[in-house]
């Protein structure tokens, strides 16, 4: 069985080993919530497919174009699995209901280190930064002392970033670049954290200047995202 849920992911649920994030292009906020349905309706019309798969959530990017989709699998084989068997006649009942969908790019990860909301800490994310860190062929291996250092930063900072629930960052397996999915309490508070002293999200602090002038680091992509589906077995 088939549930919707409008709870957030736990990314740090220790069942989820292969993390995948793909993106998908409609072209207008009102296809946006036309696929956002179109998926939960053939999702709940079917069993869950499969024990690898903890959970899948969808996220109507602030665009009006785009959905961001994150989905906790146990493994990559599970993935693989998945798609030699249930992942077609998904797409097919998809695409007839909203034809002409553009599926951009997926992703696969490994989650690295979190920086994990506090235990007392009830708020709903009302939005959700995934922000892209490319990183110079060859670097693969500066990605996890720049995350480090981040958090590091992030501990460290005077602001304290209220605004910021939670950030977890992964690795792609690729080698070339980090994703930061970050909870923060709404997009006004995002705001104010960008709008703060200092160059970007962080305090003019010197631990935020290494952080952005790190060995390997080429570029920062981020977008905007609010939670519009979450799908689970039950």
């Amino acid at each position: 069985m088939t549930r919707r849920t409008t709870e957030h992911p736990d990314l740090t649920d220790a069942r989820v080993l292969a993390p995948f994030f793909s993106t998908w292009r409609v072209g207008t906020p009102e296809r946006q919530r036309e696929t956002v349905e179109a998926i939960g309706r053939t999702w709940e019309r079917r069993p869950w497919p499969t024990d690898d798969l903890a959970g899948y959530h969808i996220y109507a990017g602030h665009d009006g174009s785009t959905l961001m989709h994150y989905s906790q699998w146990r493994s990559e084989q599970g993935y693989e699995s998945f798609v030699k068997a249930h992942r077609q006649e998904r797409v097919d009942e998809i695409d007839t209901a909203v034809p002409g969908i553009e599926r951009v790019r997926i992703d696969r990860y490994r989650r690295y280190r979190s920086r994990e909301r506090a235990v007392d800490d009830a708020r709903v994310p009302g939005l959700i930064m995934a922000v892209r860190i490319d990183f110079e062929e060859g670097a693969a291996e500066e990605r996890r002392d720049w995350v480090d250092l981040v958090l590091k930063a992030l501990a460290d900072d005077p602001e304290g970033h209220r605004g910021m629930i939670s950030a977890h960052f992964h690795l792609s397996t690729d080698g070339s670049h980090v994703l930061n999915y970050a909870e923060w309490e709404s997009a006004r508070a995002y705001d104010e954290a960008w709008e703060a002293p200092g160059e970007g999200i962080g305090s003019p602090t010197g631990l935020w200047d290494r952080v952005r002038t790190h060995p390997g680091v080429r570029a920062f992509t981020g977008h905007r995202y609010t939670h519009a589906l979450g799908l689970v077995p039950g």
